[in-house]
């Protein structure tokens, strides 16, 4: 009420002000106006005094005589001076006249820009009531704001209490997680040891019996033995005692598409498979037959690859998404994925305890620190890396599609001025034990064997019917580097021996003849395993 009060009483002022405006204006003009209207009676009595006055001269004329021309003598100078006075009269109420439009022209004028000021006003007035009505509107929910920050506060105060009470669960489960890890860790390293004692007794058993029966052999033939060494270093290496797998022990459907990825665990024996179908698989193989062991997901595209660290605790994948990701083996949750390539990662591998490199179709390599999650370099190379070998904790081996291989230092920014030039795209590398030698599988359908020390092919393995069947087709020395084994586009896997001769082709009658895309040796036998597009993985044994 104070408010519609108030309001009236200001528009009431704003129009009593306009009206003694327009008083103090039309009062000027008030002696104006009556002087004219003087001015309108005087020339009025003139005319009538000149009508008189011309009625007299005409019966003066009309009674002739001198006394008359006297008269009229005296009548025509009055006359003259009455027509003067006449006519300055005219010429006054002419300008009087003019005045008179001036003051009207005038009071129009004013009277439009007083229109001009009450629409004004009107607006003014209709402006300021709708900005009331917003002020309105906005003290409302300004009140409604203040009500509803409040609220958000004490919700806001509430969940980081929750996150307070939820980090500190959080550390004691890691704490506890962390116990288990460790635990558990230290158990597949006893168990490791142990399986490699076994295995190292087992082979120096078979070993010694080999030797024995190898003597015996000997001294039943005549004459001087014709057994010598090449002379080579290839030669002296430790090539073990068992034989190349002669026949196919279980094959068994691994993925729902093709598998494009194949690795044995250092530590059991189990076997990890990536596929077309974004899946890495575990498939446990020790007891003559094939069983799930879990599956790995988290991948928005294809595997390419797969790699175990050395403990054999985490698994490690290249995916066609642009990254790689990390899951650990025992309870199979995804620890890391590692984004940051703008093409396929086609190959990845553990480089030391806590770093990883990738290498990608985006011609780049890079190393990611797995405590940091991060990239901590990137490498440019020019070419589309189609696999990648680590030596040690600094130097990185890469096959491109430039048909180069190409050594790294993670210690300098750029690659070493050694590259080897091949006479085709590699398509992988593969590492032996003592790092001495490097595998090399080309897309001229050839295998090559390359001396590091030298830094130049000492041996090339190809067969008239071994073909290459994909540009990420997989090579593999065994455990003991005395045998290679590499797919072929016909579904066949031919093994040679590192001296130079094909040892076996293994071959499924059975078989689709899908092409064969990766192989993988056991770690501790002469077991092997193969993956093709068929959806298939074959395990290959001599027993």
């Amino acid at each position: 009420m104070a408010t519609g009060a108030k309001q009236e009483n200001w528009r009431d002022l704003i129009a009593e002000r306009l009206r003694d405006r327009n008083r103090n204006e039309t009062s000027r003009y008030a002696d104006i106006i009556a002087y004219n209207n003087r001015l309108f009676d005087a020339a009025a009595k003139l005319r009538q005094e000149n009508l008189e006055l011309k009625i007299d001269k005409k019966i003066r004329d009309s009674s002739g005589g001198t006394a008359g021309a006297d008269l009229a003598t005296i009548t025509n100078a009055q006359i003259q001076a009455l027509e003067k006075k006449i006519l300055a009269q005219q010429e006054e109420l002419t300008d009087l006249h003019k005045r008179k439009g001036d003051h009207s022209q005038m009071v129009i004028t004013l009277n439009q820009k007083l229109s001009e000021l009450q629409r004004t006003l009107t607006e003014k007035e209709k402006a300021l009531a709708e900005q009331r009505a917003i002020n309105i509107t906005i003290t409302d929910e300004l009140e409604e704001l203040k009500t509803l920050h409040v609220t958000i506060k004490d919700e806001s105060l509430a969940s980081q209490l929750r996150a307070n009470a939820a980090e500190d669960k959080l550390r004691t489960v890691q704490d506890e997680y962390n116990k288990v890890l460790a635990s558990l860790m230290e158990c597949k390293s006893r168990l490791a040891d142990s399986m490699n004692k076994e295995n190292d007794k087992f082979f120096k058993e078979k070993k010694a019996r080999i030797e024995s029966e190898l003597e015996r052999a000997i001294r039943d033939i005549p004459g001087p033995s014709s057994l010598g060494g090449i002379g080579s270093e290839i030669d002296r290496l430790d090539f073990g005692s068992d034989g190349p797998p002669e026949g196919i022990e279980f094959k068994f459907d691994a993925h729902d598409g093709e598998v494009n990825a194949v690795r044995w665990s250092p530590v059991e024996r189990v076997v990890a498979t990536g596929g077309a179908d974004r899946k890495v698989k575990l498939w446990d193989v020790g007891k003559g037959a094939c069983e799930p062991r879990g599956i790995l997901v988290g991948s928005n595209q294809g595997i390419n690859s797969v790699e175990f660290d050395s403990t054999g605790s985490s698994i490690l994948a290249a995916s066609n998404d642009f990254a790689c990701r990390v899951w650990s083996v025992a309870d199979q949750r995804l620890r890391h994925t590692l984004t940051g390539h703008s093409g396929k990662v086609l190959a990845a591998k553990f480089l030391g305890a806590t770093l990883v490199v990738t290498g990608s179709h985006d011609r780049t390599l890079k190393i990611w620190d797995l405590k940091n999650r991060s990239c901590t370099e990137t490498k440019f190379a020019g070419s589309s890396c189609n696999d990648l070998v680590t030596t040690d904790s600094f130097s990185i081996i890469s096959g491109h599609f430039d048909k180069k291989i190409r050594f790294w230092d993670t210690r300098t920014a750029d690659c070493t001025a050694n590259d080897i030039p091949m006479q085709g795209k590699i398509t992988s590398l593969d590492l032996s034990k003592d790092g001495k030698f490097l595998l090399c599988s080309v897309r001229d359908d050839t295998i090559n064997l390359l001396d590091l020390r030298q830094n130049k092919i000492v041996r090339t393995f190809r067969h008239d019917l071994y073909k290459v069947g994909c540009d990420w087709a997989r090579a593999a020395f065994n455990t003991s580097c005395q045998r290679i084994a590499a797919g072929a586009a016909d579904g066949s896997v031919y093994i040679w021996n590192v001296n130079g001769p094909l040892e076996t082709v293994l071959k499924d009658p059975n078989g689709s003849g899908a092409s064969v895309t990766a192989v993988s040796w056991h770690p501790f036998s002469s077991v092997l395993a193969s993956v093709d597009r068929a959806k298939k993985c074959t395990i290959w044994s001599n027993a």
